[in-house]
């Protein structure tokens, strides 16, 4: 038995669909929130987060529903044959909607119909996947969605200075084709294991929290407080880029197109650097440059900041800023790939979904929580957009102090050689 890495990628391209359409949502959203309808930075800040507000509330029924139903087309399939055009035909909408009450009927119907679909998409690949594979599928999937990422930065800049419309239409086009190929080529599995009773979400966090060991507690805090001081900048990027840089609004989802590049490229070597050095000392160095790189953006001038170094092929001219983004894509890989595996090698074998379930609880309250607070510090410092990198620093500062109290998590050895295996 070994992984099916043609059906893996195929999968990547349902992944890959959904990445488009955040990343197009995460940078141009708020340049229509600020330029087109005049909101404040508090309300930007509000709205950029109902997504996860949506996913908080939605997905986790969801995923039970999926997990119940039976069809003859499979048990995810459906939500994906719903949810996907509904998505896309609302995504579509957006940038026509010329006034904010009908522009907030087009986003809330995006945010519920991606909710309906993104957990049992998610879920197809444990379905197709072999247990002692899925860590290399994970990989695989993470990828495309990194690449789709790319796309929605690097191209949707492009076509947004053609047209504000043009990024839409290629998220919806590209959500159509990627669920239709995931539709055509991926096969169900026609029987499935009987579920058994797991452990509760709550009673595990309260397990976590009893630990005297606080290993775990402390990453997952760790974990909440440099997502909330990334979701924080990543959600008022473009209009920092804009208002703050002086830059035109297609090049701050550009520059975050820089960012994401890097951040695919070291994906595998940080998983590498995690094992070969250890993942706290691994995620430590990641947020302890992250801390140094958002810091420094704060403080240096925006004339010193979009000084252009160099023209590279794909990314276009890179100015200091973008170098500093750069890293900062280095950093998040190193925080990133090795966090996950590090949450559920501090627990057993029974409590692995929880544990995981614990990690998306902390990082999706991070995400609701980054952007209001990074709104309203806006709004105090009388629209200072610059604020934008005021508080992340002091964020990731606190989840650095919180891994270094961390004990547990590193990987499992490997059992040793019998000297008839050596």
């Amino acid at each position: 038995m070994k992984l099916n890495y043609g059906k893996t990628f195929l999968l990547g391209f349902g992944f890959f669909g959904v990445s488009v359409i955040w990343g197009v949502y995460n940078a141009f959203v708020p340049l229509f929130l600020a330029n087109k309808f005049g909101l404040s930075p508090a309300w930007i800040g509000f709205f950029m987060t109902l997504d996860n507000i949506a996913a908080l509330l939605i997905q986790p029924p969801v995923g039970a529903w999926s997990d119940r139903l039976r069809t003859p087309i499979g048990r995810r399939m459906p939500f994906i044959l719903i949810g996907a055009p509904v998505a896309a035909i609302a995504f579509g909408l957006i940038p026509m909607a010329s006034v904010l009450p009908l522009f907030v009927a087009c986003t809330s119907t995006l945010l519920l119909s991606m909710a309906f679909w993104r957990t049992p998409v998610i879920a197809l690949m444990p379905d197709i996947t072999p247990s002692q594979f899925r860590s290399q599928a994970n990989g695989i999937i993470n990828f495309m969605g990194g690449v789709g990422a790319i796309v929605s930065f690097l191209v949707g800049a492009s076509l947004y200075e053609k047209n504000p419309a043009f990024p839409f239409w290629l998220g919806s086009t590209l959500v159509i084709l990627s669920s239709l190929l995931v539709f055509a080529i991926i096969r169900e599995p026609k029987v499935y294991e009987l579920s058994r009773e797991k452990p509760s979400m709550f009673a595990s966090l309260r397990t976590v929290i009893a630990d005297e060991d606080k290993s775990a507690l402390r990453l997952f805090l760790a974990i909440f407080f440099w997502f909330l001081g990334y979701n924080a900048v990543e959600a008022f990027f473009t209009l920092y880029a804009q208002k703050h840089l002086g830059l035109p609004e297609a090049d701050g989802a550009r520059l975050l197109g820089q960012l994401s590049l890097i951040f695919v490229l070291f994906a595998l070597p940080s998983g590498y650097l995690g094992g070969r050095f250890g993942r706290r000392k691994t995620i430590m160095t990641g947020v302890a440059l992250m801390t140094i790189l958002l810091a420094a953006m704060y403080f240096l001038p925006a004339a010193t900041l979009t000084i252009p170094i160099t023209r590279l092929p794909v990314l276009g001219i890179v100015p200091v800023i973008g170098l500093f983004l750069m890293l900062a894509g280095l950093a998040w890989a190193l925080i990133n790939i090795n966090s996950l595996p590090m949450v559920v090698d501090m627990t057993d074998a029974a409590h692995l979904g929880t544990y995981t379930g614990l990690y998306y609880l902390f990082s999706t309250l991070a995400a609701i929580a980054g952007p209001n607070v990074n709104g309203w510090i806006i709004e105090l410092s009388g629209r200072n957009y610059n604020a934008t990198m005021l508080i992340a620093p002091l964020f990731m500062t606190i989840a650095f102090l919180m891994m270094s109290g961390v004990r547990r998590g590193e990987a499992a050895p490997s059992p040793a050689l019998t000297t008839s295996e050596a």
